[in-house]
């Protein structure tokens, strides 16, 4: 989620302009991108139109930066589907992963076609869920979770609890990592929960400098060595080169690695 800071010039077909005025997530077209909105001004996914696997919104891109924590996830648990940018991201680049998708909503999951998402199969499944709940029955199921859930009033009140957050924790196995976006919230509250259920030294932040964005991670020890390559492909690798020599640095340099 990130609140739109384009030149106040929108573009859309008819039929988003209807989506709108009925309420609920919609499409807000612009001249070569595709928006989910749940209200103007604020998207919640961005797709290039021509290039709908590229990872648009740079805090999309870090929140991936988790790689240089855990570079070769066996299962990968996603909170929130929006636009299915890192979804679409990890399927194609990540091949020997499995990815679980939580949405709770169903309007949003209707949309999986218009953002190219891909179709279940033997490693993605999109599912119909209150992560809230299910994180419960999911202990040890993940190697790295990515949490970018939102509603039309900000992270829901749910997801911003100290039982989230350890929930979050025990969905990890050893060595896992999370990574969670705060935007329009209290980034300290967020982050005194993480370190209460993480432990300080296990917990770090990274702060957008195009966009009003967090990026908080977690992770549980230990991690693989920090020169460890992520299990991306070429194109993939390539995409996230610099993302990946960032969290590197910092995990080296700033956050407790181990």
């Amino acid at each position: 989620m990130a609140k739109d800071k384009g030149d106040g010039r929108r573009w859309w077909w008819p039929w988003s302009a209807a989506r709108r005025r009925a309420g609920g997530a919609y499409v807000f077209d612009r001249l070569g991108t595709a928006e989910l909105r749940f209200a103007d001004g604020v998207g919640q996914s961005r797709m290039a139109r021509f290039f709908p696997n590229r990872l648009v919104v740079p805090y999309t891109r870090t929140m991936l930066g988790a790689l240089a924590l855990v570079p070769q996830p066996r299962d990968i648990g996603l909170v929130g589907l929006g636009g299915g940018s890192q979804a679409k991201f990890l399927h194609r680049h990540l091949r020997d992963a499995r990815i679980e998708a939580l949405e709770i909503s169903a309007e949003v999951i209707a949309l999986r076609r218009r953002f190219r998402i891909p179709d279940d199969d033997v490693r993605f499944r999109v599912v119909q869920a209150d992560a809230a709940l299910a994180l419960r029955e999911r202990a040890g199921a993940y190697d790295l979770l990515l949490i970018d859930a939102y509603d039309i009033g900000g992270i829901p009140q749910p997801l911003s609890t100290a039982r989230w957050y350890a929930d979050c924790r025990d969905s990890l196995r050893e060595g896992g990592a999370l990574a969670t976006n705060l935007y329009a919230t209290d980034v300290e509250r967020h982050l005194r929960l993480l370190r209460n259920a993480f432990g300080a030294e296990h917990v770090g932040l990274t702060r957008e400098t195009e966009q009003n964005n967090c990026v908080a991670f977690a992770w549980r020890p230990p991690l693989a060595p920090a020169g460890t390559a992520p299990a991306l492909s070429a194109a993939g690798q390539r995409e996230l080169r610099d993302t990946l020599a960032f969290i590197r640095l910092l995990r080296t340099r700033t956050w407790a690695a181990d």
